[in-house]
């Protein structure tokens, strides 16, 4: 017998077979959609473990499809869980789950991309940043289309303390494709060091918790699956704003088989390229020949440092971008092809851009 508090106690229906799920709801995994269903409740009990204690808590699971995950976070006593599903084919069997367990299921029908979850929770639920985590979990299977726009998504609202942040620092168990919740998790001079790596570890405690299979799936990916666990830091590592410190790590990590410097350039036009990299490595004292896997969060702090004071002299550095000043020469080197087709002498080419320096 199942113990008090337990949601035995509301007699959920048993999770469907896969048979009976496309039998009952007409149920196929969209691959435009990425995906993948999780029908093992001994597996998604395990996942829901990896988030600790969710003894009335509340919680906010994205898209959960066919509710096996659901399932097994009411069955760990929770509040109440918050669910936004994109796919109306799935709306009816989470409200089969919902009549199960009165009071326990909100629905939402939307993009987790677009809604507001500072409006999900009540305000109570709050607690100050610098206190223990809210009793607040963000859970979810995430579709592999979209599960790195919205990590980054939320690290920036951790950055920020909105979204979800707002109520301080809530803790999030999600799944990735396993090769990039190796990268989440990756230690300095680990092979699967990226870009990821430092935007979630300089905010972030991160841990990879487990693997599953990719046959576990209904169905079948083609690569296997990994469980990260975050909880906010109460101060970041690195004390600069998100979009400078992401574009200081994009841009050192898009030569990642090469020397750092060679990413610190592209920070810098043309015109000054060389001088200011100079500068910018020796005011952060980095090595400029380490690689970028090479380069601890300390050592990012400082280039995201020494990026910022270059931004506060001249602040239009800030929105600068190497791809856009190669696009503009481009497209006046084929003007001049053009001009230079038609007459002998080229009328001139095109005026550029303005650049910081």
């Amino acid at each position: 017998m199942a113990a008090p508090g337990k949601l035995a106690f509301f007699r959920l229906p048993p999770l469907p077979t896969v048979g009976e799920l496309i039998k009952l709801y007409n149920l196929r995994a969209e691959k435009h959609l990425s995906q993948n269903f999780l029908l093992d409740l001994r597996l998604t009990d395990k996942i829901v473990r990896q988030a600790g204690s969710l003894r009335d808590a509340h919680v906010c699971e994205v898209g959960p499809g066919p509710g096996g995950l659901t399932r097994s976070i009411l069955n760990a006593g929770v509040s109440d869980v918050l669910v936004v599903e994109k796919d109306t084919r799935f709306i009816p069997g989470l409200k089969l789950l919902s009549e199960a367990a009165p009071g326990k299921l909100r629905i939402v029908h939307g993009d987790i991309l677009n809604y507001r979850m500072d409006r999900g929770f009540p305000e109570n639920v709050s607690k100050p940043w610098e206190e223990d985590p809210p009793n607040l979990h963000i859970i979810g299977n995430l579709p592999f289309s979209v599960s790195t726009h919205l990590i980054i998504k939320w690290l920036e609202n951790i950055a920020n303390r909105t979204g979800p942040f707002v109520y301080g620092r809530t803790r999030l168990t999600l799944t990735f494709q396993k090769e990039v919740a190796e990268r989440l998790t990756a230690s300095t001079s680990s092979k699967q060091r990226s870009r990821l790596s430092i935007m979630a570890q300089y905010l972030c405690t991160v841990r990879n918790c487990f693997s599953i299979p990719g046959r576990a799936f209904v169905p079948k990916p083609e690569v296997d699956v990994g469980v990260v666990h975050f909880t906010p830091l109460v101060q970041p590592q690195i004390q600069q704003p998100f979009k400078l410190v992401e574009k200081v790590v994009r841009n050192v990590f898009q030569f990642r088989r090469k020397h750092c410097h060679r990413g610190v350039e592209k920070l810098f036009p043309e015109a000054c390229r060389v001088e200011m990299t100079q500068e910018m490595m020796q005011k952060a004292d980095v090595d400029p020949i380490l690689r970028p896997t090479e380069l601890t969060i300390p050592q990012f702090r400082a280039l995201a440092e020494a990026y910022a004071h270059f931004c506060t002299h001249e602040p239009s550095l800030l929105g600068y971008e190497f791809r856009e000043e190669l696009r503009l020469k481009n497209l006046a080197r084929q003007r001049n092809k053009t001009t230079d087709t038609f007459t002998a002498k080229p009328t001139g080419t095109p005026p550029s851009s303005q650049q910081p320096c």
